[in-house]
């Protein structure tokens, strides 16, 4: 789930709703909260057209797991409903550019695989693997899409990807009771963010909760400080290496970041202990142990829902949320998503792209909880709860103002491979966060070499 974008007025559009979006809301997703009168029920008429296709078997591969994959087959099932091909879901491996390019060896790759990084799609064409995409599905995404999630699929001005899933990245999740014991606020900037990791410690609870085992989780924290302190011209400069990392504006926003990273008490387990948290114990730590849980804050997207359904905590009353703080300017709003590509040619293949850009394959997974989507063609009355339908509301009230997750821009090697790239650097920076002037240069010397491969 290392997905990111960047909505430019989103501090107007999700600062508004932060808390708001939140009252209410089931715990898991599942329960859906009732719509407004007037609203509708969410249900649409079919809007897409497919072929039959009895008897064609056909395979999706995709990194999801638990709910998220069972959901999704959900969506498989009623396009074979549909068609009458039979699809399997082929469980893969991060990376998934590693993990295609063995099936693809082998003679067997999948019809279609769903890929989570906008330089996986752009390796899977330049390696001549990804098929373009057909009329049909091109025309659903002309109806259903904003420009820039067309443009986010497309190479060279050839459309590879159809954008299915998107996650808002810039979330810092709380622990109400731990907050309400410490007698603290939710803040609106880097400098009062700061300030309550400081009361809520003094109050005897940990601050904040880092699942560092996961390097992706280490970009997502450099992204939004450097797209909030930075300003998204920057951002899209550096995403694209067209300037270096040992610029200063990555100094400053590795300045920022330290910190926090540079005092190892406001961090559950200090460094070495959030080093070894994986995210989903990031979160889970947050909101078990009552009063006194392990940490009292957790930064990551909307996704987060599902791990703290693993716990008793209810989202809107144990479980709050605001914006991630503004560094700069404004509050950043990160998010991302993942794109299906046929990697064979024929009509099944074409087919499943068709049904996944329309609105009724992005109701039956909406409807599910745990997923927000970028087609602006779905009734957000088809989300679970007002949280997830405020999130989608805002993802396509954005429109063309986006910008992608910088490290799903870069090459895999950097920015997507556990133990390489990016994710390593940014460990060792959390180990050692005096070291700014080496991570850069590390950084630097990383991405030129995968930039130019």
């Amino acid at each position: 789930m290392r997905t990111t974008l960047r909505i430019s007025r989103a501090a107007a559009v999700f600062t508004a709703v932060g808390a708001l979006a939140l009252t209410g809301c089931s715990d898991d997703g599942g329960g859906k909260d009732k719509p407004d009168k007037g609203s509708g029920s969410g249900k649409q008429s079919s809007s897409v057209a497919l072929p039959k296709l009895d008897g064609e078997k056909l395979s999706v591969a995709a990194v999801w797991t638990g709910a998220e994959q069972a959901n999704f087959v959900k969506v498989l099932k009623e396009f074979e409903n549909r068609t009458g091909a039979k699809v399997t879901f082929v469980p893969a491996q991060d990376p998934i550019v590693n993990f295609l390019g063995t099936k693809i060896a082998g003679g067997q790759p999948p019809d279609v695989a769903m890929i989570p990084q906008v330089g996986a799609i752009q390796q899977a064409a330049q390696k001549k693997w990804a098929k373009p995409v057909g009329p049909e599905a091109k025309a659903q995404l002309a109806k259903n899409y904003s420009k820039v999630w067309q443009d986010l699929g497309a190479v060279d001005g050839t459309q590879y990807g159809v954008y299915f899933k998107a996650a808002n990245k810039s979330l810092i999740w709380y622990n109400a009771k731990a907050f309400e014991n410490a007698g603290a606020a939710e803040p609106k900037t880097w400098k009062d963010f700061l300030k309550t990791a400081e009361t809520v410690s003094a109050s005897g609870v940990t601050p904040v909760s880092v699942g560092g085992a996961d390097g992706w989780t280490l970009t997502d924290w450099f992204e939004n400080i450097y797209l909030s302190q930075a300003g998204p011209e920057k951002y899209d400069q550096l995403a694209q290496h067209k300037i270096k990392w040992t610029d200063p504006s990555v100094k400053a926003a590795l300045t920022t970041l330290a910190e926090l990273f540079g005092k190892p008490s406001l961090i559950a387990g200090g460094a070495d202990g959030a080093l070894q948290t994986e995210f989903p114990a990031s979160v889970t730590q947050t909101f078990t142990g009552g009063d006194q849980p392990k940490a009292a804050m957790v930064f990551e997207g909307d996704f987060v829902g599902v791990n703290i359904a693993q716990t008793k905590a209810k989202i809107g009353t144990d479980a709050k949320v605001f914006p991630f703080p503004a560094v700069g300017a404004e509050s950043p709003v990160v998010t991302g998503g993942d794109a299906a590509v046929a990697l064979k040619d024929g009509k099944g293949a074409q087919a499943l792209l068709t049904w996944l850009a329309s609105t009724d394959a992005a109701q039956i997974m909406a409807e599910q909880g745990g997923f927000i989507s970028p087609n602006k063609g779905l009734d957000a009355t088809a989300y679970p709860n007002e949280v997830q339908r405020t999130m989608a509301k805002a993802l396509v009230a954005a429109g063309d103002s986006v910008r992608f997750d910088m490290s799903d821009q870069a090459p895999q090697s950097f920015g997507g491979t556990p133990g390489k790239g990016e994710w390593k650097t940014l460990q060792d920076f959390l180990k050692n966060p005096k070291d700014i002037a080496g991570t850069q240069a590390k950084l630097e010397s990383d991405a030129a070499k995968a930039y130019k491969s």
